[in-house]
């Protein structure tokens, strides 16, 4: 285990607790300033570190006709302000390999959705960029299963990688 440099924060064991939070998906501007606004202030009294948290895209909604976001160009100008106003780092979901490049521009580290943890060309260029990424892992997943799609984003010789538990789901019944 190494720790993971994030801007002025430093991720690790044996660093003080870092905590990740936003709003579902991004909505305006003012609404993420004030969530970030308030969040980083909190995290500074409990002595955490803050990342803020916003999706331009919720691209995995259940009906095609739920609310995504505000889209990757205007999702990230938020983004941008954000990080501007109120200095902390900025996290948001990729969903294509395309847009790693326009995103790591910008925010501070890139998350890949549990549902796409093992999609080789979305972690390769992600790796690619040299951002942080966060892989949450997929309830589908085993723990043990993790080491192989860790080494997909290390093979391109990118190691700052952070990984989220989501759970495991043994099985469904209908019963």
């Amino acid at each position: 285990m190494h720790n993971v440099q994030i801007g002025d924060l430093t991720v690790g064991n044996d660093a003080p607790l870092l905590v990740i939070s936003g709003p579902c998906q991004l909505e305006s501007l003012d609404h993420a300033q004030m969530i970030a606004g308030q969040m980083a202030e909190n995290c500074k009294a409990a002595g955490a570190q803050f990342v803020f948290e916003g999706s331009f895209d919720k691209a995995n909604r259940t009906s095609v006709s739920g609310k995504r976001g505000l889209g990757i160009d205007e999702g990230l100008k938020v983004m941008q302000a954000v990080k501007d106003a109120i200095g902390c780092p900025v996290l948001t979901d990729i969903h294509i390999a395309y847009q790693c490049a326009d995103v790591a521009a910008v925010c501070d580290i890139m998350q890949i959705p549990a549902f796409l943890c093992r999609q080789t060309d979305l972690l390769i260029a992600a790796g690619e960029t040299g951002a942080v990424i966060n892989l949450k892992k997929g309830q589908f997943l085993a723990p043990w299963d993790m080491p192989n799609v860790v080494s997909k984003i290390e093979s391109t010789g990118n190691t700052r990688i952070l990984l989220t538990e989501r759970g495991t789901c043994l099985l469904y019944t209908s019963d």
